[in-house]
């Protein structure tokens, strides 16, 4: 049920998430795509892509710098540049970003549209989820955010599920040009034996044995709650064996072996 409600919340995130703007934080970048017109001069208008060097090239000014701008600042600069040229006074110029891929980050993993988004306005991990259209059927609770800062990577395990119930909106970061965001697929456990429907499962939270064998479809008429066994890894590798009980909390990749009844 919670994971119904989150995708819900998610996918109406989506409703208010625009796809691309002029918002006046973006910071223009390398690779963008700008759409420049002045007013009352239609000639001068021009769609272009900013080079690596930073520069586009404006009729009768030439080179301007507008990497590393706003877009409001790179309107005053161009402006300003036909002002001092003699060639306007006072122009209005206006620029709409129509592809962004300079502010872009990727969404890869357990989502429905992984992919890398534009970050054309301050955007939050829940807005970026939102654009990749949510959580899909394999994905777990938790999420990776890798990031890059200065040469330093960094990996943050978030927790989204829990997020969202507690409405603890302070884990919801705001996202920067390249960052990564890796959902993570759910845990799993294993059960075969003597139960209806052997196979794998998605393991919820706090799931005990006799809620497995339930997911299972419960004990064949042979099977047995007194003779169940877990198969689990240490953190070596090695194979535990553990007699089961019926409270017993299981792990991610845990196998669940329900034997025959002796009698």
């Amino acid at each position: 049920m919670k994971r119904i409600l989150l995708s819900l919340f998610i996918a109406c995130l989506s409703l208010f998430t625009l796809p691309f703007a002029s918002a006046a934080e973006l910071t223009l970048g390398a690779g963008d795509i700008v759409k420049i017109s002045v007013y009352n001069n239609a000639d001068l208008g021009i769609e272009t892509r900013v080079a690596d060097s930073g520069n586009i090239t404006f009729p009768l000014v030439g080179q301007v710098q507008i990497g590393g701008l706003t877009v409001p600042q790179a309107e005053r600069k161009i402006a300003d540049a036909l002002d001092k040229g003699g060639f306007l006074k006072k122009a209005q110029v206006n620029i709409i970003v129509t592809s962004i891929l300079s502010q872009q980050v990727s969404v890869l993993g357990q989502v429905n549209r992984p992919g890398r988004y534009p970050l054309d306005a301050r955007r939050s991990l829940l807005d970026v989820l939102a654009v990749a259209g949510g959580f899909g059927p394999e994905a777990g609770d938790t999420l990776s955010l890798i990031r890059n800062r200065n040469g330093q990577v960094t990996k943050q395990i978030i927790d989204v599920v829990e997020m969202v119930r507690k409405g603890d909106l302070n884990k919801d970061i705001e996202l920067a040009a390249n960052d990564v965001i890796y959902v993570e697929r759910s845990p799993r456990f294993y059960v075969y034996g003597e139960v209806q429907r052997p196979g794998s499962f998605r393991l919820e939270r706090s799931m005990t044995v006799l809620q497995a064998l339930a997911v299972g479809g419960g004990l064949t008429p042979r099977g047995t709650e007194r003779r169940m066994e877990i198969k689990r890894r240490d953190a070596n590798g090695n194979l535990q064996v553990i007699d089961a009980k019926k409270d017993q909390l299981l792990e991610n990749d845990d196998i669940l072996y329900i034997k025959e009844s002796w009698f």
